[in-house]
């Protein structure tokens, strides 16, 4: 017959009691465990022994309890205890969240469940960052189509740490020298930001403590000035920049370049090192494109590698100036799951990447891969842990590049920066306008579908050539084709020309074309939009020394738009002579820039359609 085995529960003490029962006896051990007086204690063994004051949900204890000697024929009824047939472990007393011994023999963790990790699943939307329980086809924030991903995250086994990115960087011991990181005690190395002074400090108090205008990191040259200005004014230590980009745009090109810039420093500080880190090339392709660009910088350090704990360790080991990692998508944390480029791998390295920028106050560049919809690859909580989000924009077959801000926490997000990429690299355009203007004045006889649009990106006034093509269809809805403006803005525009100004557009092929392959999101280029669409319609060319400001709105009136003043100065330094504006914004702007330059106030896009094209 097996053994059978009391179970006993001490409710003050939450421990089990197991003694094993043969078939003729009870079978006890040399030393039991007894309470008394609310406290555990040793005391020899016996057939009998008391339980005073212990229940628990399931069991109730007599003041003495007897077990019977012979349990053969017996019901194990006695004192109402509770029987299983359950083995115990070596046949002593198990103890649960307490430590015991039996005798020289130690117990500890008998009875406990070995800790597993669990592992929590999430669904991360690609486009949005919205995360979900469950798969779904389309996502319910953004509604897009099959851009759920799944994202495990292990919560047994993370600790007081953190997560794999605060893991990595935890052993960084790194110098401060105005002070040192305070933790709280039950933080772990989770509290990583630095706090000097034991607390909260005034702004006044933290201002004092650094000049603003030596704060940031400058950039030298024509082409660092212009990503200085992008960025607000220079490089801010401690930052995390991330730079997206279709392929074959120019980002690693501008990275290099940015690296050499830094290495070789400025008349103040003098060379530093810079440490650039390619998961994608070997130092060999890496250092064959810095001779093509002329980059001779011999602080600069070049690393190829995708363990980001060997970055990490590299980091602290050379100090650097500015870390370029190239890219994010290729680099992994052993501690992480899934491979590189998936979404815990991408969070987690930022994350990591982050805690070293702001521990060591170093700037660090970040390259993101784009999906074929123009976004930056991973998870949207990448855009929301980095500092800065830049953009590189331009068609491959064109020789200019915009350097567009997307998200900047220490400036402005209306800045972009125009370059122009030559056998060099990447060089700075003084001036934009005559740029993408230069292919209009070369040809002289083809401008009878044109008109210029002055927009501002930024702080900085841009001419751009919008042209346009009507062709009659017949009977046929016609096409709308847009290159350079958004389609849905075009469906408007051509709406308020067919209701407001009687054009009979209905049966016309439309397209658009922005010379230079820009994107126009302005809505001040409207004006010049519905004039080269009335240019191409009437067949009657648009006076080469005139541009166009303003917004139409949907009863086919102008609006003003902000700026003005920057915006004509701009246009009559490029040499245009005459300028149509609203109305609203004309007695300002009388005689600003300059006695040859007149300005054309219009109230609605009729207005603006007789005075070109039906008057002659």
């Amino acid at each position: 017959m097996r053994g059978l085995y009391i179970v006993g529960a001490l409710h003050s003490l939450n421990v089990s009691l197991c003694t094993k029962f043969s078939s003729r006896a009870v079978q006890t051990q040399p030393r039991i465990v007894t309470l008394r007086d609310c406290k555990c204690s040793w005391s020899p063994g016996a057939n009998e022994f008391s339980f005073p004051n212990a229940q628990s949900d399931k069991v109730r204890f007599r003041d003495r309890i007897s077990a019977p000697r012979d349990l053969s024929s017996q019901r194990l009824t006695s004192g109402n205890l509770l029987f299983s047939r359950q083995s115990c472990i070596d046949f002593r007393f198990v103890a649960k969240r307490k430590i015991f011994a039996c005798g020289s023999r130690d117990f500890t963790g008998i009875g406990r469940k070995k800790a597993v990790a669990k592992t929590k699943t999430h669904w991360v939307c690609e486009d949005c960052g919205e995360s979900y329980t469950q798969w779904w086809g389309q996502c319910r924030n953004c509604k897009a189509m099959n851009s759920m991903k799944e994202f495990k995250e292990h919560t047994g086994n993370a600790g007081k740490r953190g997560g794999a990115g605060a893991r990595a960087v935890e052993n960084l011991v790194l110098s401060q020298a105005n002070g040192t990181v305070k933790k709280s005690p039950r933080a772990g190395g989770r509290a990583w930001l630095e706090s000097v002074g034991g607390g909260p400090q005034r702004l006044s108090d933290v201002a004092a403590g650094h000049s603003q205008l030596h704060w940031r990191l400058p950039l030298q040259g024509d082409t660092g000035q212009e990503i200085g200005r992008v960025l607000g004014g220079g490089l801010v230590p401690g930052s995390l920049i991330l730079v997206g980009g279709d392929p074959g745009v120019g980002k690693s090109t501008l990275l290099l370049q940015v690296a050499g810039l830094i290495a070789k420093g400025t008349d103040e500080q003098g060379p530093g090192p810079v440490l650039y880190v390619s998961g994608e090339e070997s130092v060999e392709q890496i250092s064959n494109r810095a001779d093509r660009l002329n980059i001779t910088a011999h602080e600069l350090f070049l690393y190829s590698a995708t363990d980001l704990e060997l970055v990490i360790g590299s980091i602290t080991e050379i100090q650097p100036r500015a870390v370029i990692v190239d890219s994010i998508q290729t680099v992994y944390l052993a501690e992480a799951n899934g491979s590189a480029g998936s979404v815990s791998q991408v969070r987690e390295c930022a994350t990591a990447l982050l805690r070293a920028a702001k521990e060591t106050k170093i700037p660090i560049f970040l390259v993101g891969h784009v999906t074929k919809g123009g976004d930056i690859a991973g998870p949207k909580i990448l855009e929301h842990v980095v500092d800065v989000v830049l953009y590189m924009e331009g068609e491959r077959l064109q020789s200019h590049r915009l350097l567009r801000v997307v998200k900047n926490r220490y400036g402005s997000t209306d800045e972009v920066g125009v370059f122009e990429m030559v056998q060099e690299g990447l060089a700075a355009v003084a001036s934009p306008s005559e740029l993408f203007l230069s292919a209009r004045n070369e040809n002289l006889t083809n401008a009878a579908s044109a008109a210029v649009a002055v927009t501002m990106e930024g702080s900085r006034p841009i001419l751009l050539e919008v042209q346009a093509l009507t062709s009659s269809v017949g009977q046929q809805p016609g096409r709308r084709t847009a290159n350079g403006v958004d389609a849905q803005r075009l469906s408007l525009l051509l709406a308020v020309l067919v209701k407001q100004a009687s054009l009979r557009l209905s049966n016309q092929d439309v397209f658009i074309n922005v010379v230079g392959g820009l994107q126009l999101r302005e809505p001040a280029a409207d004006v010049a939009i519905a004039v080269a669409i009335c240019s191409s319609y009437f067949e009657k060319a648009v006076d080469r020394e005139m541009a166009f400001i303003g917004e139409i709105g949907l009863g086919g009136e102008l609006r003003s738009v902000g700026q003005m003043e920057r915006r004509l100065l701009e246009a009559a330094k490029l040499g245009f002579k005459k300028c149509v504006v609203p109305r609203s914004a004309a007695k300002t702007l009388k005689g600003l820039a300059g006695a040859a330059f007149v300005t054309i106030p219009c109230a609605d896009i009729k207005e603006v359609i007789e005075k070109l094209f039906l008057r002659n």
